[in-house]
């Protein structure tokens, strides 16, 4: 498992682009969602800060502490929403709560065979018929024998992951848009809890 406090601690970031996840944007611009919103791994607070803007009661969940002493630096007025913790041990306040959970690196940062466990955790979290909004990496195009993370899911994957007996497919598609370098290599798939 990769030690990510250390790489916040050291500065090494990769993930961090410094602004929010723009196929994300895209998808709160145009679908105006409203409701308590989670990001799961949540880094420096970028995609929460977004969400909160637009007017949800948006919160982040990361496990490096230095991580967490970040985002509520760079968004003081938001200091509260970020909580240190383990996604798979959750405070047991948080489980059932949210309306929507907005995924964007997390699940790619774990090591593939905790992935049931992502979605077990994501499936605890939301509320009934709560949105889980995925901006999942498909191709990371990893250089031959490099090993992640990020850890990219096949979209076969993804549908087994999140099988019919739990989850509705609400919205499936490539986005247009995404940082340098991601077009083309991301899937924005809305799951709805069943």
């Amino acid at each position: 498992m990769t030690d990510w406090e250390q790489h916040y601690l050291e500065g090494q970031m990769p993930w961090n682009k410094g602004l929010p996840s723009p196929p994300m944007l895209e998808w709160v611009e145009q679908n105006k969602p409203a409701g308590r919103a989670l990001v799961p791994g949540c880094g420096v607070g970028h995609d929460v800060a977004m969400l909160a803007k637009r007017g949800l009661e948006a919160y982040g969940l990361d496990i490096a502490p230095t991580a967490i002493a970040m985002a509520q630096q760079a968004y003081p007025e938001l200091a509260s929403h970020f909580i240190l913790a383990d996604l798979f041990a959750a405070p047991a306040d948080l489980l059932g709560s949210f309306d929507f959970i907005f995924e964007h690196t997390c699940l790619c940062a774990l090591p593939p065979e905790w992935r049931t466990r992502y979605e077990k955790a994501a499936h605890e979290l939301l509320k009934p018929r709560g949105l889980l909004v995925g901006i999942w990496f498909i191709n990371p195009e990893m250089d031959p024998g490099e090993q992640g993370p990020p850890f990219g899911i096949e979209v076969s994957e993804l549908g087994a992951l999140f099988d019919e007996s739990r989850w509705q497919i609400a919205e499936d598609r490539v986005p247009e848009v995404g940082y340098d370098g991601r077009v083309g290599r991301e899937r924005l798939r809305a799951l709805r809890k069943r």
